[in-house]
């Protein structure tokens, strides 16, 4: 039995790990059985993350990979503001709203994520299972897991995706310490657990002496071959980023360059796929760099499968530097053959940014330039130093592009990153956990 909350058909980065186990764990002789909530998309933006399910009751599905069951969904308090006024309204109510369920949860059977587990919980007294996995953030569903396994006496395995009380975006000291308090109770009654990163292995060793495997995110193959046969544009060089901007990712130098290559009068593109910060990226066009209007594309969000499709018609991959992060992006551009841009590995407003939005401290055990080791490992992509840095190199990319119509990239070993390979690893994790918890 898998807990996991965010599972297609909401279009995330969080819900392709689960799904990678339900498509590849039967392949492995583990039958899954997923437990999320129901996603409608009525929106087809942020608001689908809160809006209500049209059903009241769990929905079941079964398919040739597994079962699915869905849970229904019902906003609260704060959940319903947001729908009913928008985002810019009633900020602080809707926060301290929040911030109640998010102590609440896990001491009362209340707040918006709680119909998994009677899912989940229902689902048990009539069907046996011999593990439960649960992955986070949200880590209420550890607290789900650790619940479940000991009412039905199942052993239960941790997956974190992200941090959970070493989060950084936690600024509030209480919700830290009482983050820390839960998690250290919650993840000593696991069996095992299972993260993405070194990184985040570091910091849950502080917690527990639980035995803890590393699994790093990766690719879907399936999505990706049939990507990769897509060619290169070779209209005018093009340049694509997909997903979040971080608050320490230097855009505006990153913009300010390309608005210098532009004012050379030569074509360039810059296509932004499912971001975050559109009206940021308009406002910031509009009152700083006007000539570059027409050289930036933001498209809206895309399902997986088809945005791997509009990356590959891209020469270069942009991927701003998330230091002690590896991130999932990356391992989609390595897939996808396209040479990788990294911005920026030693730029000093990126150092500015970084000290003011980025809290994570770095780990001297361990590495903290991710991307950069994987880059070179990989020999995916360039690593730049700074801004002027950047516009050399789109100087001698531009000169490479004129000449073959598209970018050359050398990427060596990207099959090593396939979830297909990864799905086996976590499958013989599983095997003999459980083995060795029956022996």
């Amino acid at each position: 039995m898998i807990l996991v909350y965010e599972f297609p058909p909401y279009i995330s980065v969080a819900g392709q790990r689960p799904n990678s186990w339900f498509k590849y764990f039967k392949e492995n002789n583990i039958e899954p059985i997923i437990i999320t909530r129901q996603w409608d998309n009525s929106y087809n933006n942020e608001l689908d993350y809160v809006a209500p399910s049209k059903s009241k009751y769990t929905e079941i599905e079964n398919i040739n990979l597994g079962t699915i069951l869905k849970a229904p969904y019902k906003p609260n308090l704060a959940n319903k503001i947001l729908l009913k006024y928008g985002n810019q309204k009633f900020k602080y109510l809707r926060k301290i709203i929040s911030a109640y369920y998010e102590f609440i949860q896990f001491i009362l059977p209340i707040g918006p994520k709680i119909e998994i587990y009677n899912s989940a919980n229902k689902f048990l007294k009539y069907n046996k299972v011999d593990m439960i996995l649960a992955s986070g953030d949200p880590f209420v569903l550890f607290h789900y897991a650790s619940k479940l396994s000991k009412k039905h006496e199942i052993p239960w395995v941790a997956d974190y995706r992200d941090p959970w009380s070493h989060d950084s975006s936690k600024k509030n000291i209480l919700l830290k310490i009482w983050s820390s308090y839960y998690e250290k109770k919650i993840v000593n009654t696991s069996t095992c657990i299972i993260t993405v990163s070194e990184f985040i292995k570091a910091q849950i060793s502080e917690l527990t002496t639980k035995k803890i495997y590393v699994i790093p995110n990766g690719y879907e193959s399936e999505f990706i071959e049939r990507a990769k046969k897509i060619k290169q544009t070779n209209k005018c060089l093009s340049i694509a980023l997909a997903g979040t901007i971080y608050d320490w990712n230097p855009i505006e130098g990153f913009l300010f360059t390309v608005n210098e290559f532009v004012k050379k009068g030569d074509a360039l593109l810059i296509n932004f796929y499912g971001i975050n910060k559109t009206d940021e990226i308009n406002n910031l066009i509009s009152s700083k760099f006007p000539s570059i209007k027409n050289h930036v594309k933001i498209h809206t969000k895309l399902p997986y499968e088809n945005l791997l499709e509009k990356l590959a018609e891209n020469n270069l991959l942009l991927l701003f530097n998330y230091y002690s992060y590896m991130g999932t992006k990356i391992y989609d551009y390595i897939g996808l053959e396209r040479k990788i841009l990294l911005c920026f590995s030693n730029d000093d407003e990126s150092k500015e940014l970084k000290k003011k939005y980025y809290s994570i401290k770095d780990n001297k055990n361990i590495s903290n330039i991710l991307q950069e080791d994987l880059i070179q490992k990989t020999n995916s992509g360039i690593i730049l130093k700074d801004k002027d840095d950047l516009f050399q190199k789109l100087l001698e990319l531009e000169l490479e592009f004129k000449k073959n119509k598209m970018i050359n990239c050398n990427t060596i070993n990207s099959e090593d990153y396939s979830r297909k390979g990864q799905v086996e690893k976590i499958s013989n994790i599983l095997k003999y956990t459980f083995e060795k918890q029956n022996s």
